[in-house]
Protein backbone atom coordinates (compact mmCIF):
# COMPACT_ATOMS: atom_id res chain seq x y z
CA UNK A 1 0.00 0.00 0.00
CA UNK A 2 1.04 3.74 -0.91
CA UNK A 3 2.02 5.92 2.43
CA UNK A 4 0.43 9.13 2.99
CA UNK A 5 3.18 11.06 1.45
CA UNK A 6 2.74 9.28 -1.77
CA UNK A 7 -1.14 9.27 -1.65
CA UNK A 8 -0.72 13.20 -1.40
CA UNK A 9 2.21 13.31 -3.62
CA UNK A 10 -0.02 11.52 -6.37
CA UNK A 11 -3.10 13.53 -5.68
CA UNK A 12 -1.13 16.64 -5.64
CA UNK A 13 0.63 15.68 -9.33
CA UNK A 14 -3.07 15.15 -11.19
CA UNK A 15 -4.32 18.74 -9.38
CA UNK A 16 -1.71 20.32 -10.43
CA UNK A 17 -1.81 18.46 -14.27
CA UNK A 18 -5.56 20.02 -14.11
CA UNK A 19 -4.87 23.69 -13.12
CA UNK A 20 -1.77 24.06 -15.44
CA UNK A 21 -3.30 22.16 -18.15
CA UNK A 22 -0.26 19.74 -18.48
CA UNK A 23 -0.30 16.07 -18.66
CA UNK A 24 1.71 13.94 -16.14
CA UNK A 25 3.02 10.62 -17.04
CA UNK A 26 1.02 7.66 -15.69
CA UNK A 27 1.18 7.84 -11.38
CA UNK A 28 1.50 3.86 -12.39
CA UNK A 29 5.26 4.62 -13.38
CA UNK A 30 6.14 5.91 -10.28
CA UNK A 31 4.26 4.12 -7.75
CA UNK A 32 3.24 0.42 -7.31
CA UNK A 33 -0.72 1.21 -6.87
CA UNK A 34 -3.74 -1.17 -6.47
CA UNK A 35 -7.34 -0.44 -6.57
CA UNK A 36 -7.42 1.00 -2.75
CA UNK A 37 -4.40 2.91 -3.42
CA UNK A 38 -6.05 4.66 -6.48
CA UNK A 39 -9.45 5.38 -5.10
CA UNK A 40 -7.17 6.65 -2.06
CA UNK A 41 -5.34 8.98 -4.42
CA UNK A 42 -9.25 9.98 -6.12
CA UNK A 43 -10.55 10.91 -2.71
CA UNK A 44 -7.50 12.64 -1.52
CA UNK A 45 -7.29 15.21 -4.88
CA UNK A 46 -11.54 15.63 -4.63
CA UNK A 47 -10.89 16.50 -0.91
CA UNK A 48 -8.82 19.44 -2.45
CA UNK A 49 -11.09 20.22 -5.12
CA UNK A 50 -14.21 20.50 -2.42
CA UNK A 51 -11.14 22.93 -0.29
CA UNK A 52 -11.43 24.99 -3.14
CA UNK A 53 -15.01 25.75 -2.80
CA UNK A 54 -16.47 23.20 -5.13
CA UNK A 55 -19.61 20.91 -3.69
CA UNK A 56 -19.96 17.30 -4.82
CA UNK A 57 -23.61 16.79 -6.63
CA UNK A 58 -22.77 12.80 -7.67
CA UNK A 59 -21.31 10.69 -9.09
CA UNK A 60 -20.15 8.57 -12.72
CA UNK A 61 -20.02 5.25 -13.24
CA UNK A 62 -17.22 4.07 -15.80
CA UNK A 63 -15.81 0.64 -17.28
CA UNK A 64 -19.45 -0.59 -16.87
CA UNK A 65 -19.68 -2.21 -20.56
CA UNK A 66 -18.15 -5.18 -21.41
CA UNK A 67 -16.18 -3.79 -24.71
CA UNK A 68 -14.34 -0.98 -22.22
CA UNK A 69 -13.59 -3.48 -19.46
CA UNK A 70 -11.95 -6.10 -21.86
CA UNK A 71 -10.06 -3.04 -23.33
CA UNK A 72 -8.86 -2.56 -20.07
CA UNK A 73 -7.96 -5.53 -18.88
CA UNK A 74 -10.46 -5.23 -16.08
CA UNK A 75 -13.83 -7.20 -14.97
CA UNK A 76 -15.53 -4.61 -12.43
CA UNK A 77 -16.95 -1.27 -13.46
CA UNK A 78 -15.20 1.98 -11.23
CA UNK A 79 -16.42 5.25 -10.10
CA UNK A 80 -15.67 9.11 -9.78
CA UNK A 81 -16.96 12.17 -8.02
CA UNK A 82 -19.09 14.65 -9.24
CA UNK A 83 -18.78 18.14 -8.57
CA UNK A 84 -20.53 21.58 -9.60
CA UNK A 85 -17.74 23.14 -11.24
CA UNK A 86 -18.39 20.25 -13.63
CA UNK A 87 -21.89 21.01 -14.74
CA UNK A 88 -22.73 22.12 -18.62
CA UNK A 89 -25.90 23.21 -19.62
CA UNK A 90 -27.43 21.31 -22.93
CA UNK A 91 -26.70 23.77 -25.16
CA UNK A 92 -23.21 24.75 -24.08
CA UNK A 93 -20.72 26.55 -25.69
CA UNK A 94 -17.20 24.69 -23.51
CA UNK A 95 -13.89 25.75 -23.83
CA UNK A 96 -11.64 22.27 -25.41
CA UNK A 97 -8.57 24.09 -24.35
CA UNK A 98 -9.10 23.69 -20.37
CA UNK A 99 -9.12 20.12 -20.98
CA UNK A 100 -6.88 17.58 -21.79
CA UNK A 101 -7.50 15.07 -24.31
CA UNK A 102 -11.30 16.04 -24.30
CA UNK A 103 -13.95 13.20 -25.18
CA UNK A 104 -17.78 12.57 -25.00
CA UNK A 105 -19.38 9.46 -23.83
CA UNK A 106 -23.69 9.28 -24.26
CA UNK A 107 -25.08 7.91 -21.06
CA UNK A 108 -28.46 7.90 -18.77
CA UNK A 109 -28.37 9.95 -15.61
CA UNK A 110 -29.89 8.72 -12.50
CA UNK A 111 -31.63 11.75 -9.89
CA UNK A 112 -32.10 10.75 -6.70
CA UNK A 113 -35.41 10.55 -4.63
CA UNK A 114 -35.01 8.67 -1.89
CA UNK A 115 -31.57 7.63 0.04
CA UNK A 116 -30.12 4.61 -1.26
CA UNK A 117 -27.65 2.41 0.26
CA UNK A 118 -26.31 -1.44 1.17
CA UNK A 119 -24.33 -4.41 -0.07
CA UNK A 120 -27.51 -5.86 -1.97
CA UNK A 121 -29.59 -3.53 -3.13
CA UNK A 122 -32.11 -4.37 -6.33
CA UNK A 123 -32.53 -3.03 -9.37
CA UNK A 124 -36.37 -2.28 -8.29
CA UNK A 125 -34.85 -0.31 -5.35
CA UNK A 126 -32.72 1.26 -7.58
CA UNK A 127 -35.78 2.24 -9.84
CA UNK A 128 -38.23 3.23 -6.89
CA UNK A 129 -35.34 5.27 -5.21
CA UNK A 130 -34.92 7.37 -8.28
CA UNK A 131 -36.75 10.28 -9.30
CA UNK A 132 -35.88 10.77 -12.93
CA UNK A 133 -33.80 9.56 -15.26
CA UNK A 134 -32.62 11.73 -18.22
CA UNK A 135 -29.98 11.33 -21.07
CA UNK A 136 -26.63 12.83 -20.48
CA UNK A 137 -23.19 12.96 -22.11
CA UNK A 138 -20.17 13.17 -20.04
CA UNK A 139 -17.35 14.40 -21.20
CA UNK A 140 -14.05 12.68 -20.03
CA UNK A 141 -10.21 14.17 -19.85
CA UNK A 142 -6.69 12.39 -19.05
CA UNK A 143 -4.99 14.24 -16.68
CA UNK A 144 -2.34 11.62 -17.08
CA UNK A 145 -0.79 10.74 -20.34
CA UNK A 146 -2.73 7.50 -21.98
CA UNK A 147 0.50 6.45 -24.17
CA UNK A 148 4.06 7.77 -22.74
CA UNK A 149 5.69 9.26 -25.52
CA UNK A 150 8.81 8.21 -24.29
CA UNK A 151 8.33 4.35 -23.20
CA UNK A 152 5.22 3.94 -25.01
CA UNK A 153 3.91 2.86 -21.66
CA UNK A 154 -0.15 2.78 -21.82
CA UNK A 155 -1.85 3.68 -18.60
CA UNK A 156 -3.77 1.39 -16.35
CA UNK A 157 -7.47 1.08 -14.72
CA UNK A 158 -5.45 2.26 -11.36
CA UNK A 159 -4.43 5.52 -13.36
CA UNK A 160 -7.71 5.93 -14.14
CA UNK A 161 -9.28 5.39 -11.06
CA UNK A 162 -7.13 8.01 -9.54
CA UNK A 163 -7.22 10.16 -12.46
CA UNK A 164 -11.01 10.62 -11.11
CA UNK A 165 -12.59 7.51 -13.25
CA UNK A 166 -11.26 10.33 -16.06
CA UNK A 167 -14.42 12.75 -15.38
CA UNK A 168 -14.82 15.97 -16.35
CA UNK A 169 -18.17 17.34 -17.06
CA UNK A 170 -21.43 16.23 -17.45
CA UNK A 171 -24.43 17.26 -19.46
CA UNK A 172 -27.79 16.98 -19.04
CA UNK A 173 -30.53 17.03 -21.79
CA UNK A 174 -33.96 15.77 -23.12
CA UNK A 175 -36.78 14.53 -21.19
CA UNK A 176 -36.74 13.58 -17.56
CA UNK A 177 -38.50 10.32 -17.30
CA UNK A 178 -40.27 8.64 -14.69
CA UNK A 179 -38.31 5.40 -14.07
CA UNK A 180 -41.42 3.63 -15.20
CA UNK A 181 -42.14 4.96 -18.08
CA UNK A 182 -38.62 4.14 -19.85
CA UNK A 183 -37.36 0.77 -21.11
CA UNK A 184 -33.75 1.46 -20.30
CA UNK A 185 -32.27 -1.92 -21.92
CA UNK A 186 -33.94 -0.73 -25.16
CA UNK A 187 -33.57 3.06 -24.93
CA UNK A 188 -29.96 4.30 -26.29
CA UNK A 189 -29.15 7.13 -28.53
CA UNK A 190 -26.95 8.08 -32.08
CA UNK A 191 -23.43 10.19 -31.33
CA UNK A 192 -23.10 12.94 -33.84
CA UNK A 193 -19.84 14.64 -34.62
CA UNK A 194 -19.43 17.77 -37.10
CA UNK A 195 -22.80 15.98 -38.05
CA UNK A 196 -21.64 12.53 -38.77
CA UNK A 197 -22.98 9.70 -37.13
CA UNK A 198 -19.85 8.23 -35.06
CA UNK A 199 -21.47 5.84 -32.89
CA UNK A 200 -24.56 4.39 -31.57
CA UNK A 201 -25.68 2.15 -28.29
CA UNK A 202 -28.60 1.07 -26.40
CA UNK A 203 -28.07 1.07 -22.64
CA UNK A 204 -28.34 -3.01 -22.47
CA UNK A 205 -24.81 -2.35 -23.10
CA UNK A 206 -24.43 -0.96 -19.56
CA UNK A 207 -24.31 -4.24 -17.25
CA UNK A 208 -27.41 -5.34 -19.39
CA UNK A 209 -29.36 -2.68 -17.58
CA UNK A 210 -28.15 0.73 -16.79
CA UNK A 211 -29.73 0.07 -13.05
CA UNK A 212 -27.54 -1.98 -12.45
CA UNK A 213 -24.17 0.64 -12.17
CA UNK A 214 -26.59 2.10 -9.55
CA UNK A 215 -26.46 -1.49 -7.74
CA UNK A 216 -22.88 -1.61 -8.07
CA UNK A 217 -21.96 1.57 -6.76
CA UNK A 218 -23.97 0.74 -3.33
CA UNK A 219 -22.64 -2.43 -2.92
CA UNK A 220 -18.90 -0.31 -3.16
CA UNK A 221 -19.82 2.22 -1.12
CA UNK A 222 -21.48 0.29 1.17
CA UNK A 223 -18.49 -0.93 2.98
CA UNK A 224 -17.62 2.76 3.71
CA UNK A 225 -20.67 3.02 5.28
CA UNK A 226 -21.63 5.29 2.26
CA UNK A 227 -25.11 5.57 0.34
CA UNK A 228 -26.47 7.30 -2.26
CA UNK A 229 -28.37 10.85 -1.46
CA UNK A 230 -31.49 12.87 -2.36
CA UNK A 231 -30.69 15.19 -5.30
CA UNK A 232 -27.50 13.25 -6.66
CA UNK A 233 -26.53 13.03 -9.74
CA UNK A 234 -25.34 9.43 -10.72
CA UNK A 235 -24.20 9.01 -14.55
CA UNK A 236 -25.06 4.93 -14.87
CA UNK A 237 -22.40 4.04 -17.30
CA UNK A 238 -21.72 5.13 -21.02
CA UNK A 239 -22.83 3.07 -24.14
CA UNK A 240 -21.05 4.80 -26.88
CA UNK A 241 -17.31 4.47 -27.14
CA UNK A 242 -15.61 7.91 -25.88
CA UNK A 243 -15.59 10.36 -29.22
CA UNK A 244 -12.67 13.06 -29.37
CA UNK A 245 -13.53 16.82 -29.17
CA UNK A 246 -11.33 20.14 -30.02
CA UNK A 247 -12.10 23.63 -30.96
CA UNK A 248 -14.58 24.05 -33.68
CA UNK A 249 -16.35 20.61 -32.97
CA UNK A 250 -20.07 20.01 -32.43
CA UNK A 251 -21.74 17.14 -30.74
CA UNK A 252 -25.64 16.52 -30.90
CA UNK A 253 -26.69 13.28 -29.08
CA UNK A 254 -30.26 12.24 -30.39
CA UNK A 255 -32.27 9.95 -27.69
CA UNK A 256 -35.51 9.99 -30.38
CA UNK A 257 -38.09 10.29 -28.18
CA UNK A 258 -36.59 11.09 -25.44
CA UNK A 259 -35.34 14.35 -26.68
CA UNK A 260 -31.31 15.78 -27.19
CA UNK A 261 -28.24 17.15 -26.46
CA UNK A 262 -25.60 19.31 -28.35
CA UNK A 263 -22.63 20.92 -27.20
CA UNK A 264 -19.73 22.73 -29.08
CA UNK A 265 -16.38 23.44 -28.56
CA UNK A 266 -14.55 26.50 -28.50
Amino acid sequence: MLSKAQIEDAANRLYQAEKTQQQIRALTLSFDMDMEDAYAVQKTWVDRKLEDGEKVIGYKIGLTSRTMQLAMNIDTPDYGVLTDAMKFANGAKISAQAFLDPRIECEFAFVMDKPLSGDNVSLEEVMDATAYIQPALELISARSLRVDPETGYTRNVFDTIADNAANAGIICGGEKMAPQDIDLKWAGAGLYLNGDIEDTGLGAAVMGHPGHGIRWVCKRFAAHGIGLEPGQVILSGSFTRPVAVKTGDRIFADYGEFGSIEVSFV
